[in-house]
């Protein structure tokens, strides 16, 4: 059984962080481990307190996951201190194991995961990464993009990685689409599901990038575990179980057992 990390926060709730990754980890087939980054006291209405964990425990848990397992991929999520960023960075500068960076620090709603010094920070780790997946608030703050702008591509298409910006709602002459936009350099790849009508979207973002986690663990290449990816959160959504009394969460079981 392939074994996968994540390096993230916690959501009480259950639906986004850690547990949203181990729950698509394991609805893929694969051995989920996890380094807790921050503590949040969440629900699907939404974040009413957050602990960070201290750095060195944070890379106390890293390097515990490391010496006793062959990680097939990383994924990284909310990191939400430079200070760690840090010790993230250290423990995985020198690693050859696949990396998937979610570098989460605005949310659907606009809010800041983040402290507000630790966004450059969080660039160093770039360089490591084989793909980063902000949604677009994040992409414009990091890139300068903008959705169908051919001149604000200039930055994301010279990042030192590949890009996957997310959250496009286009119509199409056969309605709406859920579009995300993949950046190699110069060459930009489309990856499109039918747009799903629903407020079930909470922790999709984290659940896609441990599903893009999952697949290259899997040995598909970039752009097939981004379309898988993409399919599995599609059929999470349409299977969300329509519980609590924010935007609810998504289905990662029922997901799996379609998807494979």
């Amino acid at each position: 059984m392939k074994v996968v990390l994540t390096i993230a926060g916690s959501d009480s709730s259950g639906g986004a962080g850690i547990q949203a990754d181990l729950k698509t980890f394991e609805a893929f087939g694969l051995f989920g481990t996890s380094a807790l980054t921050v503590l949040t006291a969440q629900n699907t209405t939404g974040v009413t307190d957050i602990q960070e964990v201290s750095p060195s425990f944070v890379k106390e848990q890293i390097n515990a996951v490391l010496k006793d397992f062959d990680v097939a991929a990383i994924k990284i999520g909310m990191l939400y201190s430079k200070e760690i960023i840090e010790v993230v960075k250290e423990s995985i500068k020198d690693l050859k194991t696949p990396i998937v960076l979610d570098p989460v620090f605005i949310s659907k709603a606009s809010s800041p995961l983040l402290k507000e010094d630790a966004v450059e920070a969080m660039k160093e780790l770039f360089e490591y990464a084989r793909v980063l997946t902000p949604n677009r608030y994040e992409a414009e703050a990091l890139f300068g993009y903008e959705y169908g702008n051919d001149s604000s591509l200039e930055s994301i298409t010279n990042a030192p990685t590949a890009v996957l910006v997310k959250n496009h709602v286009v119509d199409t002459p056969e309605g709406k689409v859920s579009l995300d936009q993949l950046f190699m350099g110069k060459k930009k790849v489309a990856i499109q599901t039918p747009y799903l009508e629903t407020t079930n979207l909470h922790g999709t973002g984290c659940s896609y990038s441990s599903a893009i986690t999952a697949n290259i663990a899997l040995g598909h290449s970039l752009e097939v575990s981004i379309k898988r990816a993409k399919e599995f959160i599609n059929l999470a959504i349409e299977s969300a179980p329509n519980i609590g009394n924010g935007p609810g969460p998504i289905n990662h079981k029922a997901a799996g057992e379609k998807v494979k």
